[in-house]
């Protein structure tokens, strides 16, 4: 029961799918997952939309590099089309119209949209709602299944091996290699452990001997109503300036709705608040003339936050062979393949390119050194 790799990745969620997609390709590489699938927590309950304008810095320029990934998918990736265009249009009311100018100053490739052509877009918006609206136009839906499983084949295909239904009880590092043992027996032997164990990924550096960096899981919501009498299949993404509330099309006839909440909890198996689902509507509604008689579905993720709100990519400063990839908050599939890139440059040595800039920006450091003071 006891198998030896260079390096073991603890999380099968985008995360970790795409590091270790990347690793693979030079290294031999086990996946670790706790579940009986990969992804079902985040990743799974995950409605990506790819938006440039979307998360701190870090993030902005991961998005922007994992782009072309998106549009010009290595051959034999899916077999099918990994994104659909869907614009961003920001709404603002009349005390939002400064967030709406600073999206405008500081965003890229967005521009302010007259309000006439915003109820062109969005037919159900009452009158006399908005103050000022913002078009990004180039925006697009994203198959999250379909990148994840793509993922995971490139994966098997250089080699690596995925381990479903292995929670990771104790990591031990003994003589420079780690000793991964596992709720089914099974004992991982690697000289590097990359943990990217999303909401979990405290849990597994206590685990390991390291210091948490203070990670903080947030539930987000969602539900899924039914429109009409509107056709909502071109619709574009809509989206408070001020994050209040989110809503897109699903499933080309029905609308995703979100409070866009971020509310503070712990790693579990989270499920939505009726609270959360009710305010939701409840602020869609105040904006768009779309009666809502049930709740066709609902559920919630964890979105996982470092205490500065960017990415923890990097050697930890104090356990050796130890490296961090967490921290993607809702920002994970946008990013996916440039982060997934960028993580395993990072882990072999390797320049990475035009991310070079993050490497002092994303370094888990900088929680890590401030603990021990």
């Amino acid at each position: 029961m006891t198998e030896t790799f260079d390096i073991a990745v603890i999380g099968a969620g985008m995360a970790g799918a795409t590091a270790a997609a990347c690793l693979a390709a030079d290294k031999r590489v086990i996946l670790i997952e706790a579940e009986d699938v990969a992804g079902f927590h985040t990743t799974g309950r995950s409605a990506a939309i790819w938006i440039q304008n979307y998360g701190p810095p870090d993030v902005r320029e991961l998005t922007r590099l994992s782009r072309g990934f998106y549009e010009h998918p290595p051959a034999g990736f899916s077999d099918v089309p990994l994104i659909r265009r869907r614009p961003v249009v920001l709404l603002a009311r009349k005390s939002q119209l400064a967030e709406l100018d600073t999206a405008l100053v500081t965003g890229t490739g967005i521009r302010r949209l007259p309000i006439a052509e915003a109820h062109a877009l969005i037919p159900a918006l009452r009158p006399g709602y908005l103050a000022g609206a913002a078009l990004e136009d180039d925006a697009f839906d994203m198959d999250v299944s379909a990148i994840h499983q793509g993922f995971l084949r490139m994966l098997r295909t250089n080699g690596g091996v995925l381990a479903l239904r292995n929670r990771a009880q104790r990591i031990e590092r003994r003589a420079d290699i780690w000793h991964i043992d596992t709720t089914t027996g099974k004992v991982v032997r690697a000289a590097i452990l990359v943990n990217a164990a999303g909401a979990w990924g405290d849990e597994v550096a206590v685990l390991a001997g390291a210091r948490p960096l203070g990670l903080q899981p947030c539930r987000r919501t969602a539900a899924i109503v039914d429109p009409s009498p509107y056709d909502v299949s071109d619709w574009p993404m809509i989206i408070d300036v001020g994050e209040e509330w989110y809503a897109r099309p699903e499933a080309r006839t029905r609308l995703m709705v979100s409070p866009a909440d971020a509310t503070p909890t712990h790693p579990h198996d989270v499920q939505p608040e009726e609270f959360d689902v009710a305010a939701g509507i409840d602020r869609m509604q105040q904006a768009l003339d779309i009666p809502v008689r049930r709740v066709e579905h609902s559920w919630a993720g964890l979105r996982t936050f470092t205490p500065d709100g960017s990415l923890a990519f990097g050697w930890d400063s104090r356990v050796e062979g130890f490296f961090w990839c967490v921290g993607q908050g809702g920002y994970g599939i946008q990013t996916a393949p440039a982060a997934g890139r960028f993580v395993a440059d990072a882990v072999l040595g390797k320049y990475p390119g035009e991310a070079a800039g993050l490497v002092p920006v994303v370094a888990p450091a900088r929680f890590t050194e401030v603990n021990s003071l």
